[in-house]
Protein backbone atom coordinates (compact mmCIF):
# COMPACT_ATOMS: atom_id res chain seq x y z
CA UNK A 1 0.00 0.00 0.00
CA UNK A 2 1.18 3.51 -1.31
CA UNK A 3 2.64 5.50 1.60
CA UNK A 4 0.26 8.98 1.80
CA UNK A 5 2.60 11.99 1.07
CA UNK A 6 2.29 14.54 3.90
CA UNK A 7 4.00 18.16 3.31
CA UNK A 8 5.09 19.72 6.85
CA UNK A 9 3.47 23.26 6.51
CA UNK A 10 6.40 25.82 8.55
CA UNK A 11 4.05 28.63 9.75
CA UNK A 12 5.94 32.29 9.89
CA UNK A 13 5.15 34.96 12.19
CA UNK A 14 1.90 35.58 9.85
CA UNK A 15 -0.22 33.55 7.84
CA UNK A 16 -2.54 34.71 5.55
CA UNK A 17 -4.86 31.82 4.32
CA UNK A 18 -8.53 30.32 4.15
CA UNK A 19 -10.23 28.25 2.39
CA UNK A 20 -8.68 24.88 -0.28
CA UNK A 21 -7.41 27.88 -2.71
CA UNK A 22 -5.18 28.93 0.10
CA UNK A 23 -4.21 25.11 1.36
CA UNK A 24 -3.04 24.51 -2.02
CA UNK A 25 -0.42 26.99 -1.41
CA UNK A 26 1.57 25.34 1.22
CA UNK A 27 1.78 22.25 -1.44
CA UNK A 28 0.05 19.73 0.89
CA UNK A 29 0.18 15.88 -1.02
CA UNK A 30 -2.01 13.29 -0.99
CA UNK A 31 -2.48 9.37 -1.55
CA UNK A 32 -6.01 8.12 -1.81
CA UNK A 33 -9.12 9.36 -2.41
CA UNK A 34 -11.70 10.52 0.97
CA UNK A 35 -13.39 7.71 2.30
CA UNK A 36 -10.35 4.85 2.17
CA UNK A 37 -9.17 3.06 4.93
CA UNK A 38 -6.67 0.28 5.96
CA UNK A 39 -4.68 -1.28 9.08
CA UNK A 40 -1.43 0.51 7.91
CA UNK A 41 -1.14 3.51 10.94
CA UNK A 42 0.85 6.68 10.44
CA UNK A 43 3.77 6.57 12.96
CA UNK A 44 1.83 9.58 15.28
CA UNK A 45 -1.21 10.81 16.02
CA UNK A 46 -2.87 14.09 18.18
CA UNK A 47 -6.59 14.55 19.06
CA UNK A 48 -8.49 17.47 17.19
CA UNK A 49 -9.12 20.69 19.67
CA UNK A 50 -11.65 23.38 20.41
CA UNK A 51 -9.62 26.83 20.62
CA UNK A 52 -9.29 30.44 19.53
CA UNK A 53 -7.24 30.59 16.41
CA UNK A 54 -5.40 33.59 16.08
CA UNK A 55 -3.10 35.40 13.37
CA UNK A 56 -0.68 37.74 14.31
CA UNK A 57 1.98 39.64 12.18
CA UNK A 58 5.38 40.14 14.06
CA UNK A 59 7.23 43.76 14.14
CA UNK A 60 9.84 45.42 15.42
CA UNK A 61 8.89 48.03 17.53
CA UNK A 62 11.10 50.47 20.20
CA UNK A 63 9.72 50.84 23.74
CA UNK A 64 10.67 54.25 25.45
CA UNK A 65 8.61 56.83 26.71
CA UNK A 66 7.31 58.67 23.30
CA UNK A 67 8.69 61.51 21.62
CA UNK A 68 9.91 64.33 23.22
CA UNK A 69 8.60 68.17 23.47
CA UNK A 70 11.44 70.80 24.09
CA UNK A 71 10.70 73.84 26.75
CA UNK A 72 12.09 76.93 25.79
CA UNK A 73 12.57 79.69 28.43
CA UNK A 74 11.10 83.48 27.23
CA UNK A 75 12.56 85.41 30.41
CA UNK A 76 14.78 87.81 31.28
CA UNK A 77 16.52 86.15 34.07
CA UNK A 78 19.15 83.19 34.86
CA UNK A 79 18.57 79.61 35.52
CA UNK A 80 19.62 79.01 38.80
CA UNK A 81 17.61 75.27 39.05
CA UNK A 82 16.97 72.37 36.71
CA UNK A 83 15.99 68.99 37.94
CA UNK A 84 17.78 65.91 37.09
CA UNK A 85 17.19 63.41 34.27
CA UNK A 86 14.15 60.95 34.10
CA UNK A 87 12.54 63.43 36.74
CA UNK A 88 8.93 62.93 37.17
CA UNK A 89 7.34 66.73 37.47
CA UNK A 90 3.59 66.81 37.99
CA UNK A 91 0.79 69.81 38.08
CA UNK A 92 2.34 72.59 40.20
CA UNK A 93 5.95 71.34 40.86
CA UNK A 94 8.63 73.23 39.47
CA UNK A 95 10.48 72.84 36.00
CA UNK A 96 13.03 75.29 36.33
CA UNK A 97 13.74 78.05 37.99
CA UNK A 98 14.77 81.35 36.93
CA UNK A 99 16.55 84.54 39.76
CA UNK A 100 15.41 81.25 41.78
CA UNK A 101 11.82 81.48 41.42
CA UNK A 102 9.97 78.37 40.28
CA UNK A 103 8.24 78.16 37.15
CA UNK A 104 6.14 75.38 37.94
CA UNK A 105 3.62 73.37 35.52
CA UNK A 106 0.39 73.44 34.60
CA UNK A 107 -1.76 71.00 32.38
CA UNK A 108 -3.88 71.81 29.72
CA UNK A 109 -3.29 71.94 25.97
CA UNK A 110 -4.30 75.90 25.15
CA UNK A 111 -1.07 77.41 25.75
CA UNK A 112 -1.62 80.64 27.65
CA UNK A 113 -0.29 83.72 25.68
CA UNK A 114 -1.39 86.82 27.29
CA UNK A 115 -1.28 88.54 30.48
CA UNK A 116 -4.34 87.67 32.25
CA UNK A 117 -6.09 89.90 34.71
CA UNK A 118 -9.50 91.00 36.06
CA UNK A 119 -11.53 91.79 33.14
CA UNK A 120 -9.87 88.92 30.64
CA UNK A 121 -12.13 86.45 29.10
CA UNK A 122 -11.93 83.50 27.40
CA UNK A 123 -10.91 79.65 26.76
CA UNK A 124 -6.94 80.61 28.47
CA UNK A 125 -8.50 81.53 31.40
CA UNK A 126 -10.82 79.03 32.40
CA UNK A 127 -7.15 77.02 31.85
CA UNK A 128 -5.61 78.58 34.38
CA UNK A 129 -8.56 78.45 36.99
CA UNK A 130 -9.15 74.70 36.16
CA UNK A 131 -4.86 74.17 37.01
CA UNK A 132 -5.54 76.40 40.13
CA UNK A 133 -8.58 74.28 41.23
CA UNK A 134 -6.47 71.37 40.91
CA UNK A 135 -3.91 72.41 43.35
CA UNK A 136 -6.61 73.24 45.92
CA UNK A 137 -7.33 76.96 45.99
CA UNK A 138 -10.66 77.61 45.82
CA UNK A 139 -13.19 80.28 46.22
CA UNK A 140 -13.27 80.53 42.03
CA UNK A 141 -15.60 79.64 39.61
CA UNK A 142 -13.94 77.46 36.96
CA UNK A 143 -15.22 79.41 33.78
CA UNK A 144 -13.94 81.76 31.16
CA UNK A 145 -14.53 84.59 33.27
CA UNK A 146 -11.32 86.36 35.34
CA UNK A 147 -13.08 87.52 37.96
CA UNK A 148 -11.85 88.89 41.37
CA UNK A 149 -11.59 85.98 43.31
CA UNK A 150 -9.42 84.52 40.53
CA UNK A 151 -7.31 87.13 41.15
CA UNK A 152 -7.27 86.40 44.64
CA UNK A 153 -6.77 82.85 44.07
CA UNK A 154 -3.81 84.03 41.96
CA UNK A 155 -2.51 85.85 44.70
CA UNK A 156 -2.42 83.39 46.82
CA UNK A 157 -0.31 81.16 44.00
CA UNK A 158 2.00 83.84 43.69
CA UNK A 159 2.20 84.32 47.54
CA UNK A 160 3.38 80.19 47.60
CA UNK A 161 5.70 80.25 44.92
CA UNK A 162 7.78 83.61 45.73
CA UNK A 163 6.48 85.83 43.33
CA UNK A 164 5.02 89.23 43.44
CA UNK A 165 1.89 89.12 44.81
CA UNK A 166 -0.06 91.02 41.47
CA UNK A 167 -3.06 88.88 40.85
CA UNK A 168 -2.32 89.16 37.20
CA UNK A 169 -1.61 85.95 35.45
CA UNK A 170 1.72 85.95 33.33
CA UNK A 171 2.01 83.04 31.00
CA UNK A 172 5.70 83.22 31.10
CA UNK A 173 5.70 81.98 34.49
CA UNK A 174 4.13 78.50 33.85
CA UNK A 175 5.15 75.23 31.19
CA UNK A 176 2.49 73.62 30.12
CA UNK A 177 2.00 70.08 29.58
CA UNK A 178 -0.97 67.72 28.65
CA UNK A 179 0.01 65.67 31.74
CA UNK A 180 2.92 64.97 34.00
CA UNK A 181 5.80 64.79 32.24
CA UNK A 182 9.60 63.39 32.28
CA UNK A 183 12.95 65.19 31.96
CA UNK A 184 14.29 63.29 28.88
CA UNK A 185 17.35 65.61 27.99
CA UNK A 186 18.67 69.13 29.34
CA UNK A 187 19.82 71.65 26.93
CA UNK A 188 20.98 74.22 29.88
CA UNK A 189 23.15 75.05 32.76
CA UNK A 190 23.22 76.47 35.57
CA UNK A 191 23.66 80.81 34.99
CA UNK A 192 22.63 80.16 30.99
CA UNK A 193 20.04 83.22 30.57
CA UNK A 194 16.38 82.13 30.87
CA UNK A 195 15.52 82.90 27.31
CA UNK A 196 16.33 79.92 25.25
CA UNK A 197 15.69 76.55 25.03
CA UNK A 198 16.29 74.81 28.71
CA UNK A 199 14.98 71.06 28.42
CA UNK A 200 13.22 68.47 26.90
CA UNK A 201 9.77 66.20 28.20
CA UNK A 202 8.92 63.10 27.42
CA UNK A 203 5.36 61.30 28.74
CA UNK A 204 5.58 59.78 32.11
CA UNK A 205 4.10 56.27 30.65
CA UNK A 206 5.92 54.01 28.12
CA UNK A 207 4.65 53.03 24.85
CA UNK A 208 5.90 51.06 22.03
CA UNK A 209 6.52 52.91 18.45
CA UNK A 210 6.67 50.95 15.43
CA UNK A 211 7.09 51.74 11.65
CA UNK A 212 4.77 49.71 10.09
CA UNK A 213 4.90 48.54 6.55
CA UNK A 214 2.15 50.62 4.99
CA UNK A 215 1.10 46.96 2.75
CA UNK A 216 -0.03 45.84 6.47
CA UNK A 217 -1.52 48.69 7.40
CA UNK A 218 -4.91 46.87 6.88
CA UNK A 219 -4.31 44.30 9.62
CA UNK A 220 -4.26 47.43 12.05
CA UNK A 221 -6.80 49.42 14.00
CA UNK A 222 -7.47 51.08 16.99
CA UNK A 223 -7.38 48.85 20.25
CA UNK A 224 -6.07 45.98 18.57
CA UNK A 225 -4.40 43.44 21.01
CA UNK A 226 -0.88 43.27 20.82
CA UNK A 227 1.70 40.78 22.66
CA UNK A 228 4.92 42.30 23.28
CA UNK A 229 8.22 40.47 23.63
CA UNK A 230 10.84 42.28 25.83
CA UNK A 231 14.61 41.90 25.36
CA UNK A 232 14.64 39.69 28.43
CA UNK A 233 12.40 37.52 26.72
CA UNK A 234 9.21 38.74 28.98
CA UNK A 235 5.90 38.84 27.17
CA UNK A 236 3.28 41.44 28.19
CA UNK A 237 0.44 42.46 27.04
CA UNK A 238 -0.79 45.78 24.85
CA UNK A 239 -3.27 47.41 22.24
CA UNK A 240 -2.75 49.59 19.19
CA UNK A 241 -3.70 53.06 20.21
CA UNK A 242 -2.72 55.54 16.62
CA UNK A 243 -2.17 54.93 13.42
CA UNK A 244 -0.74 57.53 11.38
CA UNK A 245 -1.64 58.35 8.41
CA UNK A 246 1.09 60.31 6.34
CA UNK A 247 4.04 57.25 5.84
CA UNK A 248 7.74 57.85 5.89
CA UNK A 249 9.44 56.75 2.52
CA UNK A 250 11.36 53.73 3.05
CA UNK A 251 15.46 53.67 2.01
CA UNK A 252 16.10 52.41 -1.52
CA UNK A 253 15.16 48.77 -1.53
CA UNK A 254 12.98 49.10 1.48
CA UNK A 255 9.28 50.05 2.11
CA UNK A 256 7.16 52.95 2.60
CA UNK A 257 6.40 53.00 6.65
CA UNK A 258 3.76 54.20 8.54
CA UNK A 259 3.63 55.01 12.64
CA UNK A 260 2.05 53.26 15.00
CA UNK A 261 2.08 53.25 18.63
CA UNK A 262 0.99 50.25 21.17
CA UNK A 263 0.44 50.67 24.65
CA UNK A 264 1.32 48.64 27.26
CA UNK A 265 -0.60 47.77 30.17
CA UNK A 266 1.49 46.42 32.90
CA UNK A 267 3.96 49.42 33.46
CA UNK A 268 5.52 47.59 36.29
CA UNK A 269 6.54 44.87 34.41
CA UNK A 270 8.65 46.92 32.39
CA UNK A 271 11.44 47.68 34.95
CA UNK A 272 13.93 50.78 33.96
CA UNK A 273 13.52 50.05 30.05
CA UNK A 274 14.16 52.85 27.88
CA UNK A 275 14.73 53.13 24.23
CA UNK A 276 15.03 49.43 24.04
CA UNK A 277 13.88 46.84 20.63
CA UNK A 278 11.29 45.11 21.48
CA UNK A 279 8.83 42.50 19.15
CA UNK A 280 5.21 43.46 18.65
CA UNK A 281 2.99 40.35 17.77
CA UNK A 282 -0.41 42.14 16.34
CA UNK A 283 -3.33 40.09 16.31
CA UNK A 284 -5.03 40.85 13.13
CA UNK A 285 -7.88 38.34 12.85
CA UNK A 286 -9.20 35.42 15.25
CA UNK A 287 -12.05 32.58 15.89
CA UNK A 288 -13.47 31.43 18.61
CA UNK A 289 -14.27 28.06 19.88
CA UNK A 290 -13.15 25.74 16.83
CA UNK A 291 -12.43 22.50 16.07
CA UNK A 292 -8.29 22.69 14.94
CA UNK A 293 -5.07 20.11 13.77
CA UNK A 294 -1.96 20.65 13.38
CA UNK A 295 -1.21 22.25 9.79
CA UNK A 296 0.51 19.28 8.82
CA UNK A 297 -1.77 16.55 9.73
CA UNK A 298 -3.79 18.03 6.07
CA UNK A 299 -3.69 15.70 3.88
CA UNK A 300 -4.66 16.50 -0.04
CA UNK A 301 -7.47 14.21 -1.47
CA UNK A 302 -6.01 13.13 -5.33
CA UNK A 303 -9.63 14.06 -6.37
CA UNK A 304 -9.57 17.25 -4.96
CA UNK A 305 -9.99 18.87 -1.90
CA UNK A 306 -8.43 18.26 2.26
CA UNK A 307 -9.05 15.82 4.49
CA UNK A 308 -7.54 14.67 7.80
CA UNK A 309 -6.67 10.49 8.69
CA UNK A 310 -8.87 9.76 11.29
CA UNK A 311 -7.43 6.82 13.39
CA UNK A 312 -9.86 4.23 15.80
CA UNK A 313 -9.82 0.84 16.87
CA UNK A 314 -6.41 0.17 15.01
CA UNK A 315 -8.06 1.34 11.35
CA UNK A 316 -7.41 4.57 9.71
CA UNK A 317 -9.76 6.03 7.60
CA UNK A 318 -9.35 9.17 5.41
CA UNK A 319 -11.79 11.76 5.74
CA UNK A 320 -12.69 14.73 3.30
CA UNK A 321 -12.58 18.44 5.78
CA UNK A 322 -13.63 22.27 5.04
CA UNK A 323 -10.59 24.41 5.84
CA UNK A 324 -11.49 27.71 7.90
CA UNK A 325 -8.52 30.03 9.60
CA UNK A 326 -4.81 29.09 9.32
CA UNK A 327 -3.07 30.53 12.58
CA UNK A 328 -0.16 29.56 15.32
CA UNK A 329 0.62 26.33 13.23
CA UNK A 330 -3.24 24.99 13.11
CA UNK A 331 -5.62 25.07 10.99
CA UNK A 332 -9.32 25.50 11.73
CA UNK A 333 -11.56 22.47 10.04
CA UNK A 334 -15.01 20.65 10.13
CA UNK A 335 -16.12 17.32 8.66
CA UNK A 336 -18.40 14.08 9.17
CA UNK A 337 -17.87 12.55 12.35
CA UNK A 338 -14.82 15.13 13.47
CA UNK A 339 -15.04 16.28 16.89
CA UNK A 340 -12.83 17.03 20.32
CA UNK A 341 -10.91 14.51 20.63
CA UNK A 342 -11.23 12.58 17.63
CA UNK A 343 -7.76 11.08 16.47
CA UNK A 344 -5.88 12.11 13.50
CA UNK A 345 -2.69 11.15 12.06
CA UNK A 346 0.74 13.38 11.69
CA UNK A 347 4.00 12.75 10.55
CA UNK A 348 6.24 11.38 13.31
Amino acid sequence: MNRTTRAAVVTGAFVVVGGVAAAAAFGIGGRSPGGASGTGLPPATTPVTRTTLTQTQQVAGTLSYGASVMVTAGGSGRITWLPELGTRINRGQAVYKSDNRPVPLFYGSLPPYRVLRSGSSGPDVQLVEENLAALGYTGITVDTRYSSATATAVRRWQKDNGLAQTGVFDPAGVVLAPAAIRVASLSAHLGDPANGPLLAYTGTTRIVTVALDVGLQHLVKPSLSATITLPDAQVVKGAVETIGTVATPGDPGRPATIPVTVTVGDQTRLGTLDQAPVTVALVSASVKDVLTVPVAALLALPGGGYGVEVVSGGTRRNVPVQLGMFGDGRVQIAGEGIDVGTSVGIPS
